[in-house]
């Protein structure tokens, strides 16, 4: 299988990140921050671990302000829910994934209000036009780092800089661009950062986080035992223990710790450097067919490896079908990104996503361009 699904999920994972879950698995899964045996102890230094090593990599100063989560999803929900409250303003934009956008209209329907900010058909938002729609209640704006359906990616340092200056909280999410592209929460001025684990950080499935900066005061999400002041039966106030009630996924945060020192180990930039060269080709090629409509432009020095396009008579779930056939994995559809669609036009069809990733060849690529060649010259 030619996996081109990354923006999904990333795979393969390093063999490192394999090989520590299966460690923990046989040798020290027991219940962190619950008991003061051996195995426990051990448990809950690999989670100090991995949330150092993600501190290190967007320039958190203290690791205790990262709290995980099973996606970037919860890790939003956390974040919008947890900041609002009545007479709330909340900005964002069409580009926006559902992880957003969908809390952000349970807000809307409850009487909240939300602004949503459009983008043109580059999927950019106007970055000069945005402090028009700052109110005097505006609580936080959400931005889509890096775009799922377009590879757009947002100029988040200058957006930080009017939040920064305006005194509002900036929310980031970084599915698309954890891993990949350099983030750092004090040059960018971001309050909370959002992230998955297993897109480009390499940790598995159900593996998140979200940095929140000290001093910003949220609600809690779930509430139970956290190991932490267990003779009371209110909720803790200090993180990441306000957070993270329940038995954590120890499992999934080592793999996620090796999977962030695979990524210091090949180096960000150079990870960045390959992605880049492969989409560069991609749209290349891409634009040698007639048939094939690219989205977004063909920009591919200010893009995540993400690259949507629809072939001129063939169904978006039809190309998928037949690039599954031959091997090829890639997505088709909506991409939880319903809003973004009306404005590239691609209402009642969706786009095929191609979205390669660090373990992908320019021989994958050929394979990919061949197979479209077919599909077009069969319509």
């Amino acid at each position: 299988m030619i996996y081109l699904d990354n923006a999904a999920t990333s795979f393969p994972k390093p063999q490192s990140v394999y090989d520590e879950i299966l460690n923990c698995m046989k040798n020290y899964a027991a219940n962190p921050g619950r008991s003061s045996h051996d195995m426990a102890i051990k448990a809950e230094m690999k989670i100090m671990e991995t949330r150092e090593e993600i501190s290190n990599l967007f320039n958190i100063s203290n690791p205790l302000s990262v709290i995980f989560t099973s996606n970037a999803t919860e890790s939003l929900n956390i974040a919008i829910k947890g900041l609002d409250k009545k007479g709330a303003h909340f900005i964002s934009t069409t580009i926006e994934h559902n992880s957003v956008l969908r809390p952000l209209n349970s807000i809307s329907r409850k009487g909240g209000e939300v602004t949503l900010l459009g983008v043109n058909k580059e999927g950019y938002i106007d970055i000069k036009s945005l402090k028009k729609y700052i109110k005097k209640n505006t609580r936080a704006i959400i931005v889509n780092h890096a775009s799922n359906v377009l590879g757009t990616i947002q100029n988040i340092k200058e957006i930080g800089s009017i939040t920064k200056e305006e005194g509002i909280i900036f929310i980031v999410d970084a599915s698309q661009s954890a891993g990949v592209i350099p983030i750092d929460v004090v040059r960018d001025n971001i309050d909370i950062l959002a992230f998955p684990g297993h897109k480009g950080l390499f940790g598995p499935q159900g593996t998140g986080g979200i940095y929140i900066k000290e001093g910003i005061d949220i609600k809690s999400y779930t509430e139970g035992g956290t190991g932490s002041q267990s003779n009371l039966i209110s909720q803790p106030k200090f993180l990441p223990d306000r957070f993270e009630s329940g038995t954590r996924n120890t499992p999934g945060i080592v793999g996620l710790c090796e999977g962030i020192k695979f990524i210091k180990k090949i180096g960000i930039n150079n990870i960045r450097k390959h992605e880049s060269m492969l989409v560069e080709y991609l749209i290349e090629e891409l634009e040698k067919m007639p048939q094939v409509t690219i989205y977004g432009g063909n920009n591919y020095k200010d893009r995540a490896a993400v690259v949507s396009i629809n072939i001129d008579g063939v169904d978006s779930a039809d190309v998928g079908y037949l690039l599954n056939e031959k091997g090829i994995a890639v997505r088709t559809g909506y991409h939880c990104a319903p809003l973004i669609h009306p404005i590239i036009r691609t209402v009642n069809k969706g786009t095929v996503r191609i979205s390669p990733g660090y373990f992908n060849t320019i021989e994958d690529i050929d394979e990919l361009i061949k197979t479209l060649i077919e599909i077009a010259k069969k319509d």
